[in-house]
Order: C-alpha cells, then sequence, then structure tokens
C-alpha cells in the first residue's frame, strides 16, 4: 500500500515518572516507522538540571541530542495541549496509566484530558517497554466516512510497517444502534452489515496485512473493549473526526476516559 502522507511531526509527552525511557523508546519506534521529526513537550521550568535529564535520557536511546524541547508552564494537562496548538504537533504519544485496579488499567488525567480536548491524533501506551514489544494485532473500530477511511488505509501502513499478523476491522451495532435503525427501515442482519464492512475495507484497494472484518454487537459500546481483549490485540485504532466530536468523544466511546483494553490510537 502507498505511502498515505502520514505524520510529520510527532511529540511525547514528558515527565520524568519511572516510565519516561519507556514512553520515550516507544515514539522512538513510532518515529522510525513514519520518518517523522520527533520533540518532547514537558510543563515546568527549563533548567540546567532538566536540560541534562533530557540530554541523558536521549543519549541514552540513541536520539539526537538536539532535539527540539518544548517548554509550558501551568496546568499539565493544558501545556501539552498549548505546546501541540502551538507548534503544530500533528501526533502526540504519551503513557495512559493513572493506576490499575482489579487488572483494569485507568487513564490518568492528562491522557484523558488528551482524548477528550485535542484535535491532533493521540497514541497512548498502556504498558510501554524499553525494548518495544511487536504491534501484532490491531482493531480498528469503523465508521462508514471518508475520514474513517483515510484512518483505515494509515492504519493498514502502519501495520505493514510492523509486519502485524492481522488487522482486525470491527463495526459495533448497540441496541440503541439497532432501535434506531428500526424506525427508519428493517434491521439488518449480520451478513448484510459484513458484506457492507467488507465492502469498505476493499474500496482501499491493494492490502498487504492479513484483515478480517467482524460486525459485534452488545448492549453498549464496552463490547469493543470485550472484543479487543478476546483476540488479544495490541493496539486499538479510533478514527475521529475532530469536526464533529470537537472537546469530546463520542457518546458511544465515552467509555475509553475510563477504561483503556490496550494501546491506543486516535486518529484525527
Amino acid at each position: 500500500m502507498a505511502d498515505p502522507s502520514p505524520y510529520l511531526t510527532i511529540a511525547v509527552a514528558s515527565t520524568f515518572s519511572p516510565r519516561f525511557d519507556q514512553v520515550l523508546s516507544e515514539a522512538k519506534r513510532v518515529r522510525d516507522r513514519f520518518g517523522s521529526e520527533l520533540s518532547l513537550i514537558y510543563v515546568g521550568d527549563k533548567t540546567v538540571e532538566v536540560a541534562e535529564k533530557f540530554r541523558a535520557a536521549l543519549k541514552r536511546l540513541s536520539l539526537p541530542e538536539n532535539s527540539a524541547i518544548h517548554y509550558e508552564q501551568g496546568d499539565p494537562a493544558a501545556g501539552i495541549l498549548r505546546a501541540i496548538e502551538r507548534h503544530g504537533i500533528d501526533l502526540v504519544i504519551a503513557g495512559a496509566l493513572e493506576k490499575e485496579i482489579v487488572l483494569h488499567p485507568f487513564l490518568g488525567n492528562v491522557a484523558r484530558r488528551l482524548l477528550r480536548e485535542g484535535r491532533n491524533s493521540v497514541m497512548l501506551f498502556t504498558s510501554p517497554q524499553r525494548e518495544p514489544k511487536p504491534l501484532r494485532k490491531f482493531v480498528f473500530i469503523a465508521e462508514y466516512s471518508d475520514h474513517a477511511a483515510q484512518a483505515l488505509r494509515l492504519t493498514l501502513y502502519f501495520a505493514a510497517l510492523e509486519k502485524s499478523e492481522r488487522v482486525y476491522v470491527i463495526r459495533v451495532i448497540t441496541t440503541f444502534d439497532e432501535a434506531r435503525a428500526a424506525k427508519s427501515r428493517r434491521r439488518s442482519d449480520d451478513s448484510d452489515e459484513e458484506v457492507k464492512l467488507e465492502q469498505f475495507v476493499l474500496a482501499l484497494g491493494d492490502i498487504e496485512v492479513p484483515t478480517e472484518v467482524r460486525c459485534i454487537r452488545g448492549n453498549t459500546g464496552f463490547v469493543a473493549a470485550d472484543f479487543v481483549k478476546s483476540v488479544e490485540a495490541d493496539l486499538l485504532v479510533l478514527p475521529l473526526d475532530s469536526k464533529k466530536n470537537e472537546g469530546q468523544l463520542p457518546p458511544n466511546l465515552e467509555w475509553l476516559t475510563d477504561v483503556i483494553p490496550c494501546n491506543l490510537w486516535v486518529i484525527r
């Protein structure tokens, strides 16, 4: 599949947490895949000590020691969002988790606000690794729009670079969706929906990664999280049109602001 004009600028939302090197290492992997320019965002004072910490981290990971560092002040989430806008960042990468309770990973406040309020793409890592694990299985939640088609093209491009085993393209159909559809037309069965979804995928042309379409039915959007876990996916991908969903997630995806089933990539 041809290069679909991927991200030119990537930034890491940086903290000096125990997992800083791991998040930076994941960002380096993504930078290498897309051939992007990598910078860092830091909310806090620009001091000699801070600059030395960044220099040492960049050196440990064999990244350019003169990589740009965008400093901001104030609330961490607001500062990161401000830096993204100020410097025209295409994709921001961050750690996802604040805590994990009974094996359910919960989003931290910064990650939550990046999802809701950001107008750029976001990639969140639940368990970042110093030596990044291959992203073998992707799950893409589809909608029928031009933006979603472009997002799927980019997802398949990234999956091919990762030499992924499979991309699942799923359509989530909740009981609310069915009730709404029943008012205007007959209820489509799974085979009708899967044919439509398959046509949506095939319209993209040549695909280099094994791809499977699935229609998932359930009472709420949480059924998508269950599916992600059932196939042991490494990356969940959501296409979000920022013009339609500015400052918020669609109602059927609000659950992501609390519980995240695996690494998450929001394509805006």
